[in-house]
């Protein structure tokens, strides 16, 4: 065995495990209609002796065409492509080159995750249209396939090479260091800044749902109302007390909800963010997370395309910001990778070091936008808004017409915000653009990886000397917006003499 050829296996099934995974799912997504079925019977017994066996004998039937899909499915890695034959009637073969495969990542669901289970997504950069996934193997299997990808990628197998070892890929990600992680009191403070109020909407979609199965029918506003008729001395104590029970009564309202949505927002981020672990290990970034769905991804650094760093309205006023990667490969139908979500800057900072990014210091050259774009922008929102008032004033609506004017005036004030806050700067390696000023944001693209430079002008933005500079980067667009044309243009040129200086083939892959 020489070269390439020498690392070639023999074809493998998923694991067995996969099988008891999938009627379990199945036995779960049949509760609903079982119970469905058992409640319009009338009686327990009589349910259970009607339901039960048509739900055995389609769970036998699921578990059979599992069965014979799970013998039908192989998969091969080959010397240049990993290889997917499945198919029960007509067999269907797909291999996938190495070299398109952008990334792989493992995911473990809570039933997968309790079998020692993984899913392994192979990411080949087409936005969820063309991906490669494998389900389910054991988690050693699924580290080994992971890793025996990315060898096979960056084509370093040599004559008599083998397969990775689960066991030294489990001792290197053991001794990888740790670059930023979350504990269980910074998840809890990440998920008060999170406030939802998203259970509100899943009640009341299992409300439509399961409609059936309520001793009442909760869409019938007549029995509402009969309901609050029947039951309206229990709330006469609120009369009694006067204006301020009254006032009462809609505060506690008010707390409820207001904790109803921090006890969300905390169980939400607590489901995504468990054991949030971000390293740095010889592959790249490994970041690690999940209660009920764990991940696993690792980011090769070269593929780090540019930087984002955002807050929100309330978290910016306490010193909290959020880093993403923007990447080639995808995360959860997304080109960016949250690798900081709740940090400080010196957290922040010590990341975006590791990925060859600098953040903007005191000597940046920071730069405004044109005023002319500020003032053409808020004149066009302003004046309709205007001429909207003047009319409602002449038709006699005055309260109208005072709305349109503040309205008008409050946009006037933002876009005045904008302009004293929006900024952007380049130096010799990066280019930066800082938006927002309830919630700013900052955006870092490497010069060198940056694939097209464009200017845009429309007719109002030539007469007025200024245009939009958009940045071509894998997995989005970066965009100047209102600068001068000089500014633009001389930008433009650096970057593009910036881009054009690296030979990409020899870049590593």
């Amino acid at each position: 065995m020489t070269g390439m050829a020498a690392a070639s296996e023999a074809a493998k099934r998923t694991d067995p495990r996969g099988l008891v995974v999938m009627a379990l799912t199945a036995l779960l997504r049949g509760g609903i209609p079982a119970l469905a079925g058992i409640a319009g019977t009338g009686t327990l017994a009589l349910g259970l002796l009607v339901v039960g066996p048509i739900l055995a004998a389609i769970l036998a039937v699921s578990m059979a065409v599992a069965w014979l899909s799970w013998s039908k499915l192989t998969y091969t890695t080959g010397a240049d492509s990993i290889r997917v034959e499945k198919g029960l009637l007509s067999r269907h073969a797909r291999a996938v080159p190495y070299e398109r495969i952008q990334d792989v990542s493992l995911e473990q669901k809570l039933l997968p995750r309790i079998f020692g289970l993984a899913e392994v997504k192979f990411e080949t950069g087409a936005g969820g249209k063309d991906e490669l996934s494998l389900a389910y193997l054991s988690l050693e299997e699924a580290e080994r396939l992971r890793e025996l990808v990315r060898e096979r990628k960056r084509q370093t197998a040599r004559a008599g090479d083998t397969a990775p070892d689960p066991v030294e890929v489990e001792q290197q990600a053991a001794s990888a260091p740790v670059l930023f992680a979350m504990d269980n009191r910074r998840i809890a403070t990440f998920g008060l800044f999170e406030f939802s109020l998203v259970i509100f909407a899943v009640l009341l979609g299992a409300a439509q749902q399961l409609d059936f199965l309520l001793p009442f029918n909760p869409w019938d506003w007549d029995e509402w109302a009969a309901f609050a008729s029947n039951h309206r001395h229990d709330f006469d104590w609120i009369g009694a007390t006067g204006r301020l029970g009254a006032a009462l009564a809609v505060l506690v309202g008010v707390l409820a909800i207001a904790g109803i949505g921090l006890l969300t927002g905390i169980a939400r981020t607590f489901a995504r963010e468990y054991g949030f672990t971000l390293e740095r290990t010889s592959k790249g970034f490994r970041r690690r997370r999940g209660l009920f769905t764990r991940t696993d991804v690792v980011m090769p650094v070269h593929r780090v395309q540019a930087l984002r760093l955002a807050t929100g309205i309330v978290r910016h006023r306490f010193g909290w910001q959020g880093l993403e990667f923007v990447s080639l490969a995808s995360d959860q139908k997304n080109a960016s990778h949250a690798v900081a979500p709740f940090a400080r800057t010196d957290e922040i900072a010590a990341v975006v070091r590791e990925a060859g990014f600098h953040l903007p210091g005191a000597e940046t050259n920071w730069q405004r936008p044109s005023p002319a774009y500020w003032i053409d922008k808020a004149l066009l929102l302003t004046v309709p808004v205007g001429v909207l008032a003047v009319a409602a004033a002449l038709f006699g609506y005055p309260l109208v017409a005072v709305g349109l004017g503040l309205l008008g005036a409050v946009e006037a004030i933002v876009q005045h915000q904008h302009w004293k806050h929006d900024r952007n700067a380049f130096d010799e390696e990066q280019v930066f653009v800082r938006r927002g000023w309830l919630a700013p944001h900052l955006d870092l693209a490497s010069r060198i990886k940056v694939q097209s430079v464009e200017i845009v002008q429309g007719p109002l933005a030539r007469r007025r000397g200024y245009a939009t500079l958009r940045f071509g980067i894998a997995g989005g667009r970066l965009a100047l917006p209102g600068i001068p044309f000089a500014r633009a243009q001389e930008v433009s040129d650096a970057v593009l003499d910036s881009a054009a200086a690296i030979d990409f083939s020899a870049l590593p892959r």
